[in-house]
């Protein structure tokens, strides 16, 4: 069991519709959030077994980590229909009818397997991603290029913001040689302009928790599949922009890999690890993967259809907090407490 040393605080669910915030706009009230759910790699054309256990945790908030979609394609209909498809499962219906939903793409909801800068209908894949959202008009993430957001909840002193990072609109080339990446220690993931403002957002002081949300994942480095450690010198700008900033506390989500593993890193300079919670696929896993070298997993890898959950204890001050993967028939995979 880990501990690591926390405050914990967010606001949003209300009866009938939700009016989701934007960049650095609190909800007008304050509801008691207990529960946070999040997942990603959602084929339309699959069973999705998974909705009824989600909302039998009685979230507060869903988070999509990436791939919400299996789009691939240049075609904006096609995109289009699989979004409007995935808002009439029923399951998912439950959900949206229960709590607010937050997300943000990764590369087959952005259009295509593994693509960066290059995709060239990025910008109209964009908007159908926030349409589907439900992402306000003059939501600041509308007229800028990227589909990076920014959401806070909670009261005064009870505030977390949610920054969900695009690693997908401004990302560099990703070269492979012989089916394994090779790391660009020249390009970028965020862009400048992204980075320029996910420094600003990490200044804010009023936040007692930082969650960010990537669609890869951003702590791993052995595995040779996607990561943030491909180009391995903005996996460590982060790192240090964290560090810099000192924020209170800080969580990373993330999806992708079609497993579940909860990763973690001690950071000189920073008071707390960092913890990677990786929950992918709601749809469809890679079952054959029993062992990956990841000497940062804290727990067992998860092979099996999961969905991660983080829990709030709000009778303690700072609130424990506890992070989950689980899956179908309330199936708990791993767990971990987490206190900063």
């Amino acid at each position: 069991m880990l501990a690591v040393f926390a405050l914990f605080s967010i606001q949003c669910k209300d009866s009938g519709s939700f009016d989701t915030p934007g960049d650095n706009e609190p909800i007008p009230h304050d509801p008691v959030f207990n529960t946070i759910a999040f997942g990603s790699c959602n084929r339309v054309n699959l069973p999705q077994l998974l909705w009824n256990d989600i909302v039998a945790n009685n979230p507060d908030l869903w988070i999509w980590t990436g791939d919400i979609i299996y789009g691939d394609s240049e075609n904006m209909s096609v995109l289009s229909d699989k979004y409007d498809a995935q808002s009439e499962k029923s399951g998912y219906k439950s959900l949206l009818a229960q709590c607010p939903v937050i997300g943000i793409w990764d590369d087959h909801d952005y259009g295509k397997n593994n693509a960066g800068k290059e995709y060239g209908p990025k910008d109209e894949s964009k908007t159908l991603l926030l349409d589907f959202l439900g992402v306000p008009g003059d939501d600041a993430s509308r007229t800028r290029n990227g589909a990076y957001q920014s959401y806070v909840f909670g009261d005064t002193d009870k505030r977390v913001k949610f920054l969900l990072l695009d690693a997908r609109y401004f990302r560099d080339e990703a070269v492979k040689e012989n089916g394994v990446y090779i790391p660009n220690t020249t390009g970028t993931i965020l862009g400048e302009a992204q980075w320029e403002w996910l420094g600003s957002e990490l200044d804010d002081s009023d936040i007692s928790l930082f969650v960010l949300v990537s669609g890869i994942q951003i702590l791993p480095t052995q595995h040779r599949f996607e990561k943030w450690s491909n180009f391995p010198n903005e996996r460590q700008r982060l790192i240090d922009l964290i560090a810099l900033k000192q924020p209170k506390a800080v969580l990373l989500i993330s999806g992708d890999r079609h497993i579940g593993e909860i990763s973690v890193l001690e950071v000189p300079g920073l008071s707390y690890p960092l913890v990677d919670i990786t929950s992918s696929g709601l749809t469809h896993v890679y079952e054959d993967n029993v062992y990956e070298k990841n000497d940062l997993r804290q727990g067992v890898l998860v092979n099996k259809l999961n969905y991660g959950i983080i829990r709030i204890d709000w009778s303690q001050n700072p609130p424990d907090v506890t992070v989950e993967i689980r899956g179908n028939g309330a199936a708990l995979y791993e767990s971990i407490d987490i206190a900063f």
